[in-house]
C-alpha cells in the first residue's frame, strides 16, 4: 500500500459534518480521607474541575487535530453547560452554526466524582448524568435536519456518531444518508448499542465494535473471523456498503456488500487508555473518504491512528505529522519527550486511572551507570517514572562555562531511550518548584547522599501529600569524575582501581 497520507496533502484539508449527540464530560478531582457525619458517605474535599468534549464532539475534536475543517450539527438545552460547549468548540476552530439550542431539554452532561487517598490512588467513586433520551421535539428535528441539508453542497463526508440520547432519531438519521448518497458524499456512522439498524441503509461504512456488532448480527464474535463473517451479514441485513467491525487489541474485521473482506492487523501497543479509539477509526476513516482515499487504505490509517490514540490518555487529537512519524517508523522512544503542559494533563490522567507518577530531575550530562541504576530503582517505586531534564542554560547556570557536554535534545533523546523511562521533559528554571506544582508526582525521587530534608522541591510535594524519596549511589561515578578523568588523560576504569586500592 502506498502512503495514503501523501493523497491527504495533495487534497488539503477537507470539510467534515460531524451529525450526533453532544456531550460535555465534566470531572471532579478531590481527597477523599472521612465519612461523613450525616451518612454513611465518603466525603471529597474537592480541589480541581475540567470539561471535556464527549461524544460527537470529541469525535469532532479528533477530526480537526487531523486537519480537517469541522461543522458540529447537533443540540444542546438553553443552559451554562451548552454555552460552555459552544466556547470550547470555537477555541478548537470548530464551526458551531448547526448546534441547536433546545429549551426542553438539557445539554447532555456526565459529571464524574474521582476521589484520592493520602493525595494519591485515584478512583472514580460516583457518576451523575444530566440528559434527556428520548427523541427530539419534531420542530427542532425539521429546523436541524433542514440546516444540515443546505450544507451538504459544501460537505466531502458526513460522520454520525449516535450514542442514543435522541439526536440520531430515524427519520433525521434516514434523511440525512438519503440526501449525501443522492449526492454522492460518504456517510460514516458509529451506531449506537440497538439491534436494529435499519435507519442506517444506504451509509457508505458502519464502525461498530464487537459487542454492537454481536447484538445486531445476532452472532457471537469470539475472533476475527467471526467477526468478519458479521461484518458481512450486517451488509446485507441492512443494505450498507461496508462494515469495519473494531476489536480492541486484536485489529479490526472489513466486510462489504460486494462479498470482499480483509482482516487488519493492530500494532502491539503499551494500552494506556482505550477512551477515544472508536472516535479516532470514525474521524480518520471519515477524513481518508472525504479525501479520495481508497476504503481499505482509509481502513489502515485509521487502525494506525487508533493506536496512537490509546497511547495517550482521555481525548488527545492525533496530528497527522505524528501520523505521518508512525507509518514511517520514528523511533517511539521520540514519542515520549513532551512539553511541562502535556506532562501535567497526563500526570492528572494516570492518577485517574490509579497509576503513580515518580518524578525525578538532574542535568544527567553525560550518562553513566549510576544514572542507569538509579533511574531503575526509582521506577520501581511507581508505574510511571518522569524524568525533569535541566535545559541547556540552567545547566550553565548550575555547572559554570563549559556544561554541559551534551546539548539537551541529546541528552533527553538518550534518556527516552531506556526502558524504564516513561517521559522526558526538559525545564529551564533553575529549580523544579514550578515544574512540580504542574505535574504534581505522587513521589520525587533523587539519588545520591541527600537527606529527604535536603532534596529541592520537597516542600511543594509534601503540600500537596506527596512522598520524597532518596535511592543509593552507585560508588566512583559522577560526570564531573568522568570530566576530570578525561580531561587527566587517564581513564575512569582507572580511577576506579586506585580508589579500591586506597
Amino acid at each position: 500500500m502506498n502512503n495514503p497520507l501523501e493523497r491527504l496533502d495533495g487534497v488539503g484539508c477537507p470539510h467534515l459534518l460531524v451529525v450526533g449527540d453532544l456531550i460535555l464530560d465534566r470531572y471532579t478531582w478531590g481527597n477523599t480521607e472521612r465519612v461523613s457525619p450525616e451518612a454513611p458517605v465518603l466525603v471529597m474535599d474537592a480541589d480541581d474541575e475540567e470539561a471535556r468534549l464527549g461524544g460527537a464532539v470529541s469525535v469532532a475534536l479528533l477530526a480537526r487535530g487531523l486537519e480537517a475543517k469541522v461543522t458540529v450539527a447537533g443540540v444542546v438545552g438553553c443552559d451554562a453547560s451548552g454555552q460552555l460547549m459552544r466556547d470550547m468548540l470555537r477555541d478548537s476552530e470548530i464551526n458551531t452554526r448547526l448546534v441547536v439550542s433546545d429549551p426542553r431539554r438539557p445539554t447532555t452532561v456526565k459529571e464524574r466524582f474521582v476521589g484520592r487517598a493520602s493525595g494519591r490512588h485515584s478512583h472514580q467513586i460516583l457518576r451523575v448524568d444530566r440528559e434527556r433520551r428520548n427523541p427530539l421535539h419534531v420542530e427542532v428535528e425539521r429546523i436541524l435536519l433542514g440546516q444540515i441539508q443546505k450544507l451538504l453542497a459544501r460537505t466531502d463526508a458526513v460522520l454520525i456518531s449516535d450514542y442514543g440520547k435522541g439526536v440520531c432519531t430515524s427519520r433525521l438519521t434516514a434523511d440525512v444518508i438519503a440526501a449525501a448518497r443522492k449526492q454522492g458524499i460518504p456517510v460514516i456512522v458509529d451506531p449506537c448499542t440497538s439491534a436494529d439498524y435499519t435507519m442506517y441503509a444506504g451509509a457508505a461504512l458502519l464502525t461498530p465494535n464487537r459487542p454492537e456488532a454481536e447484538r445486531a448480527s445476532g452472532m457471537a464474535i469470539e475472533g476475527r473471523h467471526q467477526a468478519l463473517a458479521a461484518a458481512h451479514r450486517l451488509c446485507e441485513t441492512y443494505s450498507v456498503d461496508a462494515v469495519l467491525v473494531t476489536l480492541d487489541s486484536q485489529g479490526m474485521a472489513l466486510g462489504q456488500a460486494d462479498g470482499s473482506g480483509e482482516i487488519v492487523d493492530a500494532k502491539t501497543r503499551s494500552v494506556y487508555d482505550v477512551t477515544g479509539a472508536g472516535d479516532m477509526v470514525l474521524a480518520m476513516v471519515g477524513l481518508g473518504l472525504a479525501a479520495y482515499v481508497p476504503l481499505i487504505e482509509s481502513v489502515h490509517l485509521a487502525n494506525r491512528a487508533a493506536g496512537l490514540e490509546v497511547e495517550r490518555f482521555g481525548i488527545e487529537p492525533v496530528r497527522r505529522q505524528e501520523l505521518q512519524e508512525e507509518l514511517n517508523g520514528t523511533p517511539s522512544s521520540q514519542k515520549k519527550i513532551v512539553s511541562v503542559d502535556e506532562m501535567a494533563r497526563c500526570g492528572q490522567l494516570y492518577r485517574e486511572a490509579g497509576q503513580t507518577v515518580v518524578l525525578t530531575n538532574g542535568c544527567f550530562d553525560l550518562m553513566h551507570v549510576g544514572h542507569a541504576a538509579y533511574l531503575e530503582e526509582a521506577a520501581k517505586l511507581g508505574q510511571i517514572l518522569v524524568v525533569a531534564v535541566n535545559s541547556d542554560r540552567s545547566v550553565q547556570q548550575l555547572k559554570g562555562p563549559g556544561r554541559p557536554i551534551i546539548a539537551q535534545e541529546d541528552r533527553a533523546r538518550l534518556l527516552a531511550s531506556l526502558a524504564c523511562v516513561d517521559h522526558v521533559v526538559i525545564f529551564d528554571e533553575d529549580t523544579p518548584h514550578n515544574l512540580l506544582r504542574e505535574i504534581r508526582p505522587d513521589i520525587l525521587v533523587k539519588g545520591g547522599t541527600y537527606g529527604t530534608n535536603q532534596v529541592v522541591g520537597r516542600e511543594v510535594v509534601k503540600a500537596y501529600g506527596g512522598e520524597v524519596c532518596v535511592t543509593g549511589q552507585t560508588p566512583g561515578t559522577s560526570t564531573t569524575g568522568i570530566v576530570t578523568a578525561i580531561q587527566n588523560g587517564t581513564g575512569l576504569a582507572q580511577t576506579k582501581g586506585a580508589e579500591h586500592v586506597s
